[in-house]
C-alpha cells in the first residue's frame, strides 16, 4: 500500500487529542500538518468533494480554519476570505457577537470581503457544537454570499454540530469521531 492510500486509512493517528488545554479537551491537528503527506492527500480529499460544486471563494475562521481554507481555495484555484476576531482586520468590518461552547466571541469579515450571490465555501478544522461554523454562515449571507458547502477535517459526531446548523447546506467532514466524550470532559473546541 502506497503512503497516500495509508494516510487516507490513518488519518486519526495524526489527530492528538489534548483532554485539557486553557479548560477544554484541544484537538491537536499539527501532527497531521507537520506530515506532508497526510496534509496533502487531506487537502486533495476536500478539493475532490467540492471540485464539481461552483465555488468563488473559500472562507475560514481563524487560526486553524486559516491553514486548511487557504490550501483548499488554492488547490481549488478561488480565493481566500478571513474571518477573524474582532479587532484584527485592518479595514471596514462587520461583526457577530456569539456563544460558543465555553464563552462569548465576537468574529468580523471586511464588509467588501463576498460580493452579492457569490459562492461561498467555508471550511474549518474541527465542527463540534456548531457554533462558530453557523456564525460563519451569518456573516457571509449578511453581505450577500450564498453557502456551497461547509468542510472540516474533524467533526465530533457526539455533539451534534450538523444538527445545530440544520439541513440547508452541504456539510462534509473527512473523519468522524462518534463517542469519545469521557465523563469527566465537559468542553471542546
Amino acid at each position: 500500500m502506497d503512503k497516500q492510500n495509508n494516510c487516507k486509512l490513518d488519518i486519526k493517528s495524526k489527530i492528538r487529542r489534548i483532554p485539557e488545554f486553557k479548560g477544554v479537551v484541544f484537538w491537536d491537528i499539527t501532527p497531521l500538518l507537520k506530515d506532508k503527506i497526510c496534509f496533502k492527500e487531506c487537502i486533495r480529499l476536500l478539493a475532490d468533494h467540492y471540485r464539481k460544486t461552483p465555488i468563488d471563494v473559500v472562507v475560514s475562521n481563524e487560526a486553524r480554519g486559516f491553514i486548511v481554507g487557504s490550501a483548499l481555495a488554492y488547490e481549488l484555484g478561488v480565493g481566500f476570505v478571513p474571518i477573524r476576531k474582532k479587532g484584527k482586520l485592518p479595514y471596514t468590518c462587520i461583526d457577530l457577537t456569539y456563544k460558543k461552547e465555553y464563552e462569548c466571541d465576537c468574529i468580523e469579515i471586511h464588509e467588501d470581503a463576498i460580493e452579492q450571490n457569490q459562492k461561498v465555501l467555508l471550511i474549518d478544522d474541527l465542527l463540534a457544537t456548531g457554533g462558530t461554523i453557523k456564525a460563519n454562515i451569518q456573516l457571509v449571507e449578511k453581505l450577500g454570499g450564498e453557502i456551497a458547502g461547509i468542510g472540516f477535517l474533524i467533526e465530533l459526531d457526539y455533539l451534534n454540530g450538523r444538527q445545530a446548523i440544520g439541513d440547508d447546506y452541504d456539510i462534509y467532514s473527512l473523519t468522524h469521531y462518534e463517542n469519545t466524550k469521557p465523563i469527566n470532559e465537559t468542553s471542546y473546541t
